[in-house]
């Protein structure tokens, strides 16, 4: 089946802003929030910095009775879900139980809450391990939780590819509701910045040790040195096009495109596979590279990596054949909860035909990249590609452009919610 599939909510946790309108502010301004870590003293640790999402005080927007049986990130998830559902319009309880589902993506699950029963464990004792912990850790907990809290029972589930994933959870939904289910809320929410969750991602060897938050990710640039990590996400709901054309509610636009492929070991001496998603993701959704307007790229800042993503973008659209941009060095790489992100701004450049910045950085020429810099470029923008790479060799691409019916005239208008 290919029935259109449009984007008709979201919502936005990031280090940019609580909701959409806040984080999209701030990207097209080119505000970066990367800073010392707040939420654990780092003192002692290589890597210093991260994008958290300071303003976020879980007790002004979720139950309390949640709190004590929650990680981190699923207060978020469950804050990103309430406001997508929110902005769609849709009332979960007026809806029939199984028309809803909910999928996601986790690369750690919550690290956190699992570092305070750990305490708990080896200081006090097994009676004093929380019971939530049985589930509060877990890869889909973010899942299940918002299913809970909203009594969904459609297709749902849960994907782990590391950054890629959040890609993958968006499309997945697609194909949930070209089989049928009318709506699914999908996308990632991600955060480990706790000492377990550091040491966890300090192992992988991307992270960057500089200390200037001006000088620390720097993508494609000739200095790269790694990345800084980041929390927080976006949950967008994902509808049948034809069925937000009957309820008349806005449509951000379309998800045209997807494809994913794995790399082969390093030492097989083959491509890497971002190029055919790119190439796949395309001709999924029926476009040649010259219809795309922009690429939100995966940004690596690892030297191998940052060269694998420009040689690729070369090669699909040509020596700085197309604009690239990399909001995420505003935010830091977000884990599972970056593809989603990047494709909420995406389809807010669509909707305000602005591409947000990167920041922070220069190219080497050599990658021969039209890389956004600095400030906003006012252009025309109506298909945009997103791309993310997850640790171990996950690639995924995401084709969005504007919908064919963007909503009532009146209401397909308006410039933020």
């Amino acid at each position: 089946m290919s029935a259109p599939v449009v984007v008709t909510g979201m919502g936005v946790v990031a280090p940019t802003g609580l909701g959409a309108a806040e984080h999209w502010a701030a990207t097209r301004a080119g505000t970066t929030r990367i800073r010392q870590v707040q939420r654990f003293d780092p003192e002692g640790y290589p890597s210093r910095l991260a994008g958290e999402v300071s303003s976020f005080v879980a007790e002004e927007h979720i139950p309390s009775r949640l709190i004590p049986q929650t990680d981190h990130m699923t207060r978020m998830a469950l804050t990103a879900a309430d406001w997508a559902l929110d902005d769609a319009g849709v009332s979960p309880e007026e809806w029939p139980e199984f028309d809803i589902g909910v999928v996601t993506a986790s690369s750690s699950g919550g690290f956190e809450f699992g570092q305070g029963e750990l305490r708990n464990l080896w200081r006090r004792g097994g009676a004093f391990v929380s019971a939530y912990q049985s589930f509060a850790w877990f890869y889909a907990v973010n899942t299940g939780q918002i299913s809970i809290r909203h009594g969904l029972r459609g297709p749902s589930g849960v994907l782990v590819a590391d950054q890629a994933g959040g890609l993958d959870a968006i499309a997945q939904a697609r194909r949930l509701v070209r089989r049928g289910c009318r709506i699914s809320i999908a996308g990632g929410v991600d955060g480990s910045i706790c000492p377990w969750g550091w040491v966890a991602q300090l192992a992988g060897g991307r992270m960057s040790t500089v200390a200037d938050p001006a000088q620390a990710y720097r993508p494609f640039a000739a200095d790269a040195s790694g990345h800084v990590p980041g929390e927080g996400g976006a949950l967008l709901v994902v509808e049948d096009a034809e069925s937000a054309r009957r309820r008349q509610v806005p449509v951000y636009g379309e998800i045209a495109g997807y494809a994913a492929t794995f790399d082969s070991p390093a030492h097989s001496g083959h491509e890497p596979g971002l190029r055919r998603a790119i190439e796949q993701a395309l001709e999924n959704a029926g476009e040649a590279p010259h219809a795309v307007d922009v690429v939100f790229a995966d940004a690596a800042a690892v030297p191998d990596l940052d060269r694998a993503e420009a040689n690729a973008i070369r090669k699909v659209f040509g020596a700085r054949g197309v604009p690239v941009t990399a909001p995420k060095t505003m935010t830091g790489r977000l884990l599972s909860g970056a593809g989603s992100l990047d494709v909420a701004t995406a389809l807010l450049a669509i909707r305000d035909q602005v591409v947000p910045p990167t920041v922070n950085t220069v190219p080497r020429p050599e990658h021969q990249l039209d890389l956004i810099l600095g400030a906003s470029r006012e252009m025309p923008v109506s298909t945009a590609l997103v791309l993310a790479r997850g640790y171990g060799g996950f690639n995924s691409a995401m084709v969005v452009r504007r919908a064919g019916w963007a909503g009532p005239p009146e209401e397909s208008e308006r410039s933020e919610r």
